[in-house]
């Protein structure tokens, strides 16, 4: 694994508190949780259609301005460029380039910091969209034209089909931080998207494209979304505009391929499964066995998820076929909790060095801005107890919010008399995810 993959994730001595203690104290407040819904939280309480407390008409104006958005996606598409020249001329080492940082570390987990700051942004910064825009610009057509219909059982396949790709290279692959496997992902990824945009339209990029549907995906914990009725930003409590997640073909998928190749990710830095790796008899044997193992993890996450919302009664087999979807949105706080849990020192110690690399793309001692210069400042790092409790809350929140958005759904859409049974296997289910991505977390 090289230096930028290296997440800078603590082991179980950094926890403040007895390991064991946390694992408990996790699923009795899981547990506690849900008895406190269970009585406390009889009626649906979350609204998606709830309008909130609207800002200030200048915000939206400024937010929706032409001049904005062309400045924003203008900017976007000038990184993008610089990052190319960094891929096709900088140094060949993964240390000395900035294209695995930016792929991993500015984009993966920055994208997800930025959409639940900012709502959706992706939509505003894609270079697809960008580039897309203006081919249609060219050709004299609307960029939501299409050639060919997007049709609605793709759902968010293709997009699950991207971010799968995505995990692989990192996970599974045997050279993950190669500058040549990163540079040919993301050109695939770029021909793939754009021709699907041209094809579909732009309900290829909104459905289709795994970092717009990643980026979609976490603002739905943004404060900040649109009033349906008159479009305007507002701020709004995170759970009801949860409950606005479309559910589409595929939606089962999308989480368990988040989740699951998180914690797959904490799994591989277990001693035992490195030594089982050395032992697989060389690159090509590894990544078959990482491949495996990613695949156990998404499929454990997907299956259970799968069986747990299912396992009520009072329901028709059509309605019980439905309720995956229907509670897959209960997922996202979880997912969010874990991707800060396990890519919080990353984010802020790999992204400082990707930035710094960034000022000199091609290796040639360029100072840009003065940021060559700039050292990383290991903040995290140096406080180990302190970055070990954010984890833990990091995991602990994400947990119980999802805890909240399952309850709330299942008091929606269970018929009476298996509202509180109905969620059993589901809270069971939810514990074990708990339980298992702390040790996972820690325990490597």
């Amino acid at each position: 694994m090289t230096a930028v993959l290296a997440h800078g994730l603590g082991g179980s001595t950094d926890l403040p508190i007895p390991f064991t203690f946390a694992l408990i104290g996790a699923s009795w407040a899981l547990t506690v949780s849900f008895v406190v819904l269970a009585f406390a939280w009889k009626t649906p309480k979350l609204d998606p259609e709830r309008p909130g407390r609207a800002l200030p008409d200048w915000v939206t104006r400024f937010a929706d301005s032409p001049i904005t958005r062309n400045v924003l996606a203008g900017v976007a598409l000038v990184l993008t460029a610089w990052v190319a020249l960094a891929a096709f001329f900088g140094p060949s080492t993964s240390a000395d380039n900035a294209l695995p940082g930016v792929f991993y570390v500015l984009l993966w987990v920055g994208l997800v910091a930025a959409s639940l700051a900012f709502g959706p942004i992706w939509r505003v910064l894609s270079p697809v969209r960008t580039v897309h825009r203006l081919v249609c610009a060219v050709l004299g057509r609307s960029p939501g034209e299409r050639n060919r219909r997007y049709g609605d059982s793709w759902g968010y396949r293709p997009a699950v089909v991207g971010l799968f790709a995505f995990v692989w290279l990192e996970l599974a692959y045997s050279n993950p931080g190669s500058v040549a496997a990163v540079r040919t992902w993301c050109v695939a990824y770029l021909v793939t998207t754009l021709a699907g945009a041209v094809v579909a339209g732009e309900r290829w990029c909104e459905r289709g494209d795994p970092f717009e549907v990643y980026s979609t995906l976490a603002s739905r914990l943004s404060p900040l979304s649109r009033n349906r009725g008159d479009g305007r930003i507002a701020l709004r409590n995170p759970l009801d505009h949860l409950g606005s997640m479309p559910v589409r073909a595929g939606s089962v998928a999308l989480m368990a391929t988040l989740l699951g190749s998180t914690a797959f990710d904490s799994f591989s830095a277990f001693p035992w499964w490195q030594r089982t790796l050395d032992a697989a008899g060389g690159p090509v044997a590894e990544t078959l066995a990482r491949t495996a193992g990613l695949l156990v993890f998404i499929g454990f996450v997907g299956v259970s998820f799968w069986a747990a919302t299912r396992a009520t009664g009072g329901l028709r087999p059509e309605q019980r076929a439905a309720l995956p979807g229907l509670l897959s949105h209960s997922l996202i706080p979880i997912i969010i909790g874990y991707v800060f849990a396990h890519y919080l020192t990353y984010l802020v110690e790999k992204g400082q060095a990707t930035v710094i690399l960034l000022a000199d793309p091609l290796g040639r001692g360029w100072n840009l801005l003065g940021l060559g210069n700039a050292e990383v400042a290991y903040i995290l790092s140096e406080h180990p107890s302190a970055t070990a409790s954010i984890k833990v809350l990091c995991v602990l929140i994400g947990h119980v919010l999802g805890v909240v958005a399952a309850h709330d759904a299942s008091v929606r859409i269970l018929p009476r008399g298996h509202q509180l049974t109905g969620q059993l296997a589901l809270l069971l289910t939810m514990v074990t995810y708990t339980f298992g991505g702390l040790y996972l977390l820690f325990g490597g």
